[in-house]
């Protein structure tokens, strides 16, 4: 007992213990929960009106483009500036496309007799797509400095936490709220981003260490030459790349809720909940029992179990099989996730911070987004379920391939 009480008395404080951290993860949520309803309600107003797969994956691609456009800009702006104000702006930013979205959709139906392309809502979309490329920077690196660093692997956690509730919760919710009506999702999800705003500025100016060179090509290319010349981060970035570039399978869950599993929009909310309820679990039970050694074998690991979990699901055609491999998909990627970003933040200076997220940021873009245009254009050519499986197959290759690529990454212990 005394030993037990010995170890509880040394772990570091929670991260809410930190009134500003509170707020942060609040509004963190609640701006992911938004984005949530907003991107099942965008897919199945899309696909239910092209049947289209590919435009399914050009969503993703749309939104994914400005990150990798502007890399070099936003992690400089993330370093050079207030990134608690760059966060509040980039939110709102996200609102007035939500509510541009839903004025899109209301003028569709007002039409419905008459052809009327749907291009505008890529262009929307891309706007949002502005928005979160600027945003994630932002955010990643402002959790860093509202917390001392004995605590930060606790706000890593609870972070992830933050992003898998909205994934789990936002898909679900969006789904009910689209069969009440087609501009309930998007008027729900223009209030959340408004109240993430207010908390946003609510919380004290935090201490930041911001860039002092002049702007130069030189001192934006900083994040991507600390990268390249530390092998354990730029194995943990290139394995998130090119694993769930591959593996990505998400854009086409539209595909499968409508014509191989038929459970219709509140299926497709289920479905793509699962995912989060293994990641949020995993999440949980990682506040409370931190990974404490051989931390890159658990995130290899992870990967393995992730790429395996895609193939079983892109192989189902029930939904009580369906649900339990993207269950074991989240789970599994949750433990990598957690890995990966803690290794990260905790060996990036303050100063380069945001340009490094916003490096990692694009690779998280283009394994989430770019990947869902290749599931997409994959689908358009060969059918939707061999497109998943093979990608899954990819996801084990790649995970095979980097433990010889980045032995140290793989040999990696401890999260310090």
């Amino acid at each position: 007992m005394d030993q037990d009480a010995s170890a509880e008395a040394a772990r570091p404080p929670s991260a809410f213990a930190y009134r500003a951290f509170t707020l942060y993860w609040v509004a963190r949520f609640l701006n992911g929960f938004a984005i949530q309803i907003v991107s099942v309600a965008v897919g199945w107003q899309i696909y239910d009106e092209t049947r289209d797969p590919f435009l399914l994956g050009l969503v993703g691609l749309v939104q994914f483009a400005p990150a990798l456009v502007f890399v070099l800009a936003t992690g400089t702006v993330a370093d050079r500036y207030n990134r608690r104000a760059v966060m509040a702006l980039c939110i709102a930013l996200e609102a007035l496309c939500v509510a541009a979205l839903a004025g899109f959709w209301i003028l569709h139906a007002a039409r419905a007799s008459e052809h009327h392309p749907i291009w505008p809502v890529f262009i929307i979309l891309t706007l949002f797509g502005v928005a979160r490329a600027f945003l994630t920077p932002a955010v990643q690196s402002l959790s860093a400095n509202l917390v001392p660093r004995e605590v930060f692997p606790n706000a890593v956690t609870w972070n992830s936490s933050a992003m898998q509730a909205s994934f789990t919760i936002g898909p679900a919710i969006g789904g009910l709220l689209y069969g009440l009506s087609s501009m309930v999702p998007y008027a729900v999800a223009f209030v959340l981003f408004a109240i993430a705003v207010v908390l946003v500025a609510m919380i004290p100016k935090p201490a930041q260490k911001t860039i002092s060179e002049a702007r130069s090509i030189e001192t934006m290319l900083a994040g991507v030459r600390y990268i390249w010349s530390n092998p354990v981060v730029l194995g943990a970035v290139s394995l998130d790349l090119f694993a769930v570039l591959l593996g990505g399978a998400t854009a086409l869950l539209p595909v499968f809720a409508r014509d191989i599993l038929e459970v219709g929009p509140s299926g497709l909310g289920l479905l793509r909940s699962a995912a989060g309820v293994g990641a949020l679990v995993v999440a949980l039970w990682l506040v409370r029992h931190p990974i404490r050694d051989h931390a890159g074998r658990v995130m290899f690991a992870g990967v393995a179990a992730y790429g395996l979990s895609i193939i079983v699901f892109g192989l189902s055609t029930t939904l009580w099989i369906s649900i339990p491999a993207l269950f074991l998909m989240g789970a599994s990627d949750m433990l990598s996730v957690n890995v990966r970003a803690t290794l990260i933040q905790l060996a990036t200076p303050d100063d380069v911070r945001g340009r490094v997220t916003a490096v990692n940021s694009v690779a998280i873009g283009a394994s989430n987004e770019l990947g869902e245009f290749r599931a997409g254009t994959m689908a358009a050519f060969i059918g939707a379920v061999p497109a998943v499986v093979i990608g899954g197959a990819g996801t084990l290759v790649v995970t095979a391939l980097w433990t010889r690529l980045f032995p140290g990454l793989y040999a990696k212990r401890r999260l310090t």
